[in-house]
């Protein structure tokens, strides 16, 4: 390394500094706000609200570390799989079934809604799937990518819409209307601190360890959402297996929704799109839609199995796996059943609807996206 590119490398770093300072004031400010005045998921939706609100009347250009989005993502996968217990693992075997009817009837929920706002803003067919299916923000996003027909900027804008209406009605729902549901969750995250209160130096090292090296092959495989899979299946693991671990400090976990709100934040981007404003109100009806049919497939799903309405809509809830995890941790439903149901639904959405895609629309190019993706 030539003393040119050291000295560009340390003026890059002090360019980023300022923009980052700003935005993680920007991230607490909101935070703090969200707290005060009560609201849900006050450290995710807080920073998430500020970060984009200041950047549409700052027109400022802000910055945030890939490094803080990935660790905290890393702190809120580990969390959630410390829920993991033989029994929970029982249960979600004996609801494969439901998992498959369920992200099915979900899918098909979509096409329908993506057939209307299709026929009724203009918008070829292809992208209007893409853009209401009930996935992952950034999974859609890069499957449109690969796909022929699909215009990205348009599933980008309609996905960020939908991730918007669900993130914000799901909690509010499950806190306030489903409140019945966090009866005996608190319990449950009392024992397990009980049972890891003397776990040693030794055990500590070990499970780090173990997170890092699964976490790493997670990533290397270009699993979704490698960064909070890989410590979710390595606590799951852990916990089944009865080895030691540890429930993270709640400052630790405030961090990590401070991380993950200041990201969603920034990676939405409202000017992206042209005609954007005839395209909101079908963008917002759809998220409203899928948000009322998953809540009446949860009211069935409560109805046939033993867990709470609160727990049920969240395992449906077509949000992605940290953003219902982070909820069901709050509102102390069960973790281990919302992010068994939630991972299906990736993985189903990720390797089967492309494949499916493909004898609907034709064209090679649909299933060589799904391999790539």
């Amino acid at each position: 390394m030539t003393l040119a590119s050291i000295i560009k490398l340390i003026d890059n770093r002090k360019q980023s500094l300022l923009p980052f300072v700003e935005t993680l004031l920007c991230g607490i400010l909101g935070g703090l706000l969200f707290t005060i005045l009560n609201l849900p998921l006050a450290w995710m939706l807080g920073p998430l609200t500020a970060i984009l609100i200041w950047k549409l009347f700052s027109k400022r250009d802000l910055y945030w570390p890939a490094s803080f989005k990935n660790g905290g993502q890393m702190l809120l996968g580990y969390s959630m799989g410390l829920s993991f217990t033989i029994a929970s693992a029982k249960q979600i075997v004996d609801q494969l079934p439901s998992m498959a009817i369920i992200t099915i009837l979900m899918v098909v929920v979509g096409l329908a809604i993506a057939f209307f706002v299709a026929k009724l803003t203009g918008i070829n067919i292809v992208s209007a799937v893409m853009g209401t299916t009930p996935g992952g923000l950034s999974q859609m996003v890069l499957l449109s990518e690969e796909i022929k027909g699909a215009d990205s900027t348009v599933v980008t804008f309609m996905q960020t819409i939908r991730m918007l209406t669900v993130i914000f009605i799901v909690p509010i729902l499950s806190i306030h209307a489903f409140s019945s549901g966090t009866a005996g969750a608190g319990n449950a995250t009392a024992d397990l601190v009980t049972q890891t209160e003397y776990v040693s130096f030794f055990q500590i090292i070990m499970v780090l360890v173990i997170v890092l090296l699964i976490t790493a092959c997670a990533v290397r495989f270009k699993f979704p959402t490698p960064w909070i899979i890989g410590p979710l299946l390595s606590s799951a693991i852990l916990t089944v297996a009865g080895f030691g671990t540890f429930p993270l400090p709640h400052i630790l976990i405030v961090l990590a929704q401070l991380c993950l709100g200041v990201y969603l934040g920034l990676g939405i981007k409202m000017d992206m799109l042209k005609n954007w404003k005839k395209l909101l109100p079908f963008s917002i009806v759809s998220g409203f839609l899928i948000v009322g049919f998953a809540l009446v497939l949860a009211y069935g799903l409560h109805i046939v199995y033993p867990i709470t309405m609160t727990t049920a809509f969240l395992c449906i809830a077509p949000g992605g796996l940290p953003e219902m995890g982070v909820t069901a941790h709050t509102v102390q439903a069960d973790v281990s059943m919302v992010a068994a149901y939630q991972l299906f639904r990736v993985f189903f959405i990720l390797f089967i609807v492309p494949i499916f895609l493909k004898y609907i629309f034709g064209g090679q190019e649909v299933l060589e996206g799904s391999v790539k993706a």
